[in-house]
């Protein structure tokens, strides 16, 4: 097999582990959406801290063990997991009123946090292109959010927070990177995540059925699931190809919300998420060549 070959197979291979993850994270939402009117948001963030820390911990058991989990930075650790935290407990109350497609389709504003972000907090360069971008894809989100219409939900600003944490969660983990395996900032998150949710839950505990159960850890073991696959994308695959395969989760958002709730997003929210989707793109584009260039 000729190197040419060998790369183009790593590649596909990437793009494989990254739409499979994509697949699954936006079954997580959907069971999450699915059971949010009958369950608290920390009960549902119980379970799938819970469900997905198990396999994490089989694998820590196998490479490491616990002396794998020592950190020298605990508290931007911990920051990062309380950021992940937040990013998730506002993601799933949201879900709860607004339809899934628009719920991903606002989602797509994190890498645009990201960039903006990454001025004051990591000291990078952003030039014009990108910055344009960045501006290019917050009018987009206006475009999906129509703050003056009378269609505006204020429950989509807890996507807008999600967001938000999300960008926060991933500038954190560059920090973290260089002295921290990626296995045990996984693992630091779901344990705090576990531990604060599990606080607040049974002061609002309502037992779930059989099958709401079983639903409920499925959520938990694909959530990390599909987070691996993701992240496996990114490691063979270069970002700028992979990155646009992070948009298919808006085209499950609307098949899973046409199927079970009869949603579909009209043209604002089409127009302002291909506005922010192809923002994102460039974004990561701009950035990868950069990142080749230094």
């Amino acid at each position: 097999m000729s190197p040419v070959q060998a790369t183009g197979d790593r590649v596909g291979l990437g793009l494989a582990y990254a739409a499979t993850g994509m697949l699954l994270m936006a079954i997580m939402d959907t069971i999450v959406k699915w059971l949010s009117g009958g369950y608290p948001v920390s009960e549902i963030l119980v379970f799938r801290n819970l469900f997905g820390l198990l396999p994490l911990l089989v694998v820590m058991a196998f490479t490491g063990g616990p002396r794998s989990l020592r950190s020298p930075q605990p508290l931007l650790m911990c920051l990062r997991a309380l950021f992940a935290l937040g990013a998730g407990f506002m993601f799933f109350a949201a879900l709860r009123s607004i339809p899934l497609a628009d719920a991903f389709a606002l989602a797509f504003t994190s890498p645009l946090f990201i960039t903006a972000l990454s001025v004051p907090l990591l000291g990078e360069k952003v030039g014009i292109h990108r910055w344009s971008a960045v501006i290019i894809g917050f009018l987009g989100t206006m475009i999906i959010l129509r703050p003056t219409g009378q269609s505006f939900d204020p429950a989509a600003l807890l996507v807008i927070g999600a967001a938000l944490c999300y960008a926060m969660v991933m500038l954190l983990t560059r920090k973290l990177a260089p002295r921290n395996s990626t296995l045990s900032m996984m693992i630091w998150t779901a344990l705090i995540s576990l531990a604060i949710s599990g606080a607040i839950a049974p002061f609002e505990w309502v037992a779930p059925s059989a099958p709401d159960f079983f639903l409920l850890a499925v959520m938990g073991l694909i959530g990390s699931a599909g987070m691996f696959m993701i992240g496996q994308g990114y490691r063979y695959a270069p970002a700028a190809v992979v990155a646009p395969l992070d948009y298919s989760v808006l085209l499950w958002g609307v098949l899973f919300g046409w199927i079970l709730w009869q949603e579909l997003p009209d043209q604002y929210v089409w127009l302002g998420a291909a506005v922010v989707a192809v923002s994102g793109i460039y974004i990561v584009q701009r950035e990868t060549r950069r990142s080749q260039t230094v």
